[in-house]
């Protein structure tokens, strides 16, 4: 029997899921702490590749701050790395939140950091207002479930991408959603193409969710 629980607990071990598995000097140019939430960020891209943070059940859905913040420019980057608001007028792409200004609406401090540059990438309006959402919103309800969730969200890139504004922000061709409690043996993730004439009528949250397994670390 205790053979059988070290094996058990190896094989927990080796399952179990750390932002360090993403967010590391390996994968990023530079590592982005907002305090909420942390970024992976490249700078060929001018963009993030990983956005993780934790949310706490009792505080999401609490606030629900009606005011909306402004996106401001990450000081934190070297200036020909930045990505700026300006980047994304008339380029048919919304400023797509990673980590989700609604999932830190308790507080108008907390939710402000989340229209940091570092946390937008170039998303099809149609992804971002009608299918991407569904994810934000079932995050907020596991979180509540569960008690807290951990989440990173993942972008993916062509080798030559499209590239939007005067700074030439990569656009992505897709990005993804891990929602995780190892405690509670919880992880579902979901993926999204980055498709301008994507069919809305009909999508469901489960038509996006795909193998964990499957996600790139690198």
């Amino acid at each position: 029997m205790k053979i059988l629980v070290s094996i058990l607990l190896s094989v927990t071990i080796l399952l179990s899921t750390e932002f360090s598995d993403f967010i590391n000097k390996k994968n990023c140019n530079q590592i982005i702490d907002k305090s909420v939430y942390t970024v992976c960020y490249n700078y060929h891209h001018k963009g993030s590749l990983f956005v993780g943070y934790t949310l706490d059940g009792d505080l999401v859905n609490k606030g629900n701050i009606k005011k909306r913040g402004r996106f401001y420019t990450e000081k934190n980057l070297p200036k020909k790395y930045r990505s700026h608001t300006k980047d994304y007028t008339h380029s048919g792409y919304d400023r797509g939140h990673l980590a989700s200004d609604a999932s830190f609406d308790w507080d108008e401090k907390v939710m402000r950091k989340t229209y940091s540059m570092v946390n937008v990438i170039p998303q099809s309006p149609k992804v971002n207002r009608k299918l991407w959402i569904k994810s934000e919103k079932y995050e907020r309800l596991v979180s509540t479930q569960l008690g807290s969730v951990n989440v990173i969200n993942g972008v993916v890139y062509d080798e030559n991408p499209k590239r939007i504004g005067k700074n030439q922000i990569s656009v992505p061709k897709g990005f993804w959603k891990m929602i995780y409690n190892d405690e509670k043996d919880f992880k579902k993730c979901f993926y999204y193409n980055n498709d301008l004439d994507v069919v809305v009528k009909g999508d469901k949250l489960k038509h996006h969710q795909i193998d964990c397994g499957k996600l790139v670390k690198d």
